[in-house]
């Protein structure tokens, strides 16, 4: 008996590990702000499944329209990038199910894709617009700078001048 408990607490603790390796990595990825690469690799990841996952449901349940598991692929694949051919089409109920769950991820799939072009365009312009005022400023306190350089020459020529005078009277 000792020894059946000894294997089944040995056989959790690597369960229970990749559990707190899953957990720690959603906790991170929910945490911090994703990078585009980290956006796009999981956009990628969950449209891979979504193909595969949406091949394999329609094979299963749309048998008829159908042949094999790679005409179902080849169907969510071209509806997930709303290619959408109309070679083969879910003809019942639960193949439209999963046709409409395909096409929407394929919709968000591209908005999602469209927005990290966007706000990677949008940070590199407000980068360089930010270096540019910067610049500008730089430029700006170095001309004023320059200018109360010359006012303080003036003002010790006219207080020379001035001490002067009063030396000579």
């Amino acid at each position: 008996m000792r020894d059946r408990l000894q294997g089944i607490q040995t056989r959790s603790v690597p369960q229970i590990a990749r559990l707190n390796v899953i957990e720690r990595r959603m906790t991170r990825f929910l945490s911090e702000p994703p990078s585009v690469r980290t956006a796009a690799g999981v956009i990628v990841t969950a449209t891979t499944v979504v193909v595969v996952a949406g091949g394999v449901l329609i094979r299963l349940l749309d048998h008829g329209e159908y042949s094999d598991i790679w005409v179902g692929m080849w169907w969510a694949m071209q509806t997930v990038t709303t290619v959408g051919y109309g070679d083969v089409t879910p003809q019942n109920l639960s193949g439209r199910i999963i046709a409409a769950f395909v096409m929407l991820w394929g919709i968000a799939f591209l908005a999602v894709t469209t927005a990290a072009i966007t706000s990677t365009f949008v940070a590199r312009a407000t980068k360089e617009r930010d270096l540019a005022h910067a610049a500008d400023e730089d430029d700006a306190e170095v001309r004023i700078e320059a200018h109360l350089k010359g006012i303080d020459q003036r003002l010790d020529r006219l207080e020379t001048m001035l001490s002067n005078r009063s030396v000579g009277e």
